[in-house]
């Protein structure tokens, strides 16, 4: 096979992208089912949903910026093959304990993936995708995961084989997208002698109040959306009598389609007011939430996650610029990692807290208090950029 290159290698490594980002949120469907084979509780199932953000938190730090030094083509393969992987030991899960090493082995891989896709996603671009190709990354981001728990929950409502038959239809798309990536260009040269480095998190002094308040509307966003991703089919299935696969899904894929929307929507705003009606979404969207978690409301769960996921959209893009404004590009990769580290924490640590506190409290009163402490968050970071706006804008008088 030819090497490609062009138009058909950005369509490649952007095939990869979606399949590896669409990974994130593969098994939501099944943690009922997985629940009845395996015996465990509620509590276990947010964990198993939580430790892949520590194999991307352990990915990230490791490997971040070894494409850089050994090459694009080499980290990418690795993503991929640790992914598949992964789908195998999902395939042969007999134990709650498989089901934990393959979460944070897809983890890993996502971690592994993630830096090396963005930067060859830019670089592998055409003349005439280039100027739009940092967006296609943050769109391909978010709707990966999308698509991974819709695709499963169609899998699983139209054929047989239910724990199964997803893991086989992606292990074959990932070794699909391993030959393409075998055959795309290689974007960097690599310089003898030059060894891999650690990806070490940074935030310089002049952006630390920026990356303060945008961490916490970033955790708010990805603690409220983790919590809905974990637990939102549980609570459909007890709002609505025998829902499908895909109903039960629909919150956590409306979350992310709408903070796609959200970020596309506020791509041209300037960055702290997007910033503030962001805070805004997320506080209503959490309320919404709180509201029909009480109430068993269908209804006000999908209005939540569309209310939540716009404001997560615009919170977590336009925050992170608002950091990034205030950096010089030499410590963007430093400073951008640690920003993802808060999310990702975000996206595990209250998830498994909501879950210790549902063996004493029970799912709903304990979903009802986390997501009540996000919207408080959310409301504390939009009271606090009020202020900072009102000091900025106030022009001050001089003393006599």
């Amino acid at each position: 096979m030819a090497r490609i290159s062009g138009g058909r290698a950005f369509v490649a490594v952007i095939f990869a992208f979606v399949l590896m980002t669409s990974g994130v949120l593969i098994p939501t469907p099944m943690y009922g089912a997985y629940q009845e084979k395996f015996g465990f509780t509620v509590a276990t199932s947010t964990v198993i949903y939580a430790v892949y953000s520590l194999g991307v938190l352990i990915a990230l730090l490791v490997f971040g910026r070894w494409s850089d030094t050994l090459g694009r083509r080499p980290i990418l393969l690795a993503g991929l093959t640790i992914a598949l992987i992964s789908h195998a030991l999902y395939f042969s899960a007999e134990s709650t304990s498989m089901l934990l090493v393959a979460r944070v082995l897809s983890g890993m891989s996502t971690g592994v993936f993630v830096g090396a896709a963005t930067a060859s996603v830019i670089e592998l671009a055409t003349p005439t995708w280039r100027e739009r190709a940092p967006l296609v990354t943050t769109i391909i981001s978010i709707i990966g995961p999308c698509l991974g728990p819709l695709v499963t929950a169609i899998l699983m409502d139209a054929l047989p084989w239910d724990l199964h038959l997803t893991f086989v239809v992606y292990g074959a798309l990932t070794a699909a997208a391993i030959v393409l990536v075998i055959f795309i260009p290689e974007t960097v040269m690599r310089r003898p002698g030059v060894r891999p480095q650690f990806q070490r998190p940074t935030v310089p002094a002049a952006a630390r109040k920026a990356f303060a308040v945008a961490s916490v509307a970033c955790f708010a966003g990805f603690a409220i959306t983790g919590l809905m991703a974990a637990v939102s089919p549980q609570f459909v299935a007890q709002a609505i009598d025998n829902p499908s696969h895909v109903v039960q899904v629909l919150v956590v894929v409306l979350i992310f389609a709408s903070s796609v929307i959200g970020q596309v929507a506020f791509q041209g705003f300037p960055t702290q007011p997007a910033i503030v009606v962001g805070c805004v979404l997320l506080t209503v969207g959490s309320l919404l939430l709180v509201l029909a978690l009480a109430t068993d409301s269908f209804v006000l769960m999908l209005l939540a996650s569309a209310v939540t996921g716009v404001g997560h959209g615009a919170a977590f893009s336009k925050g992170l610029a608002s950091v990034l404004e205030k950096v010089g590009r030499d410590v963007r990769a430093g400073v951008t990692s640690a920003f993802f580290i808060v999310a990702y924490l975000s996206l595990s640590v209250p998830v498994i807290a909501e879950g210790i506190a549902a063996r004493r409290w029970g799912i709903t009163p304990a979903s009802i208090v986390f997501t009540s402490a996000g919207a408080v968050l959310a409301g504390g970071a939009l009271i606090y950029l009020l202020i900072e706006q009102r000091r900025v804008l106030t022009p001050s008088i001089p003393r006599p």
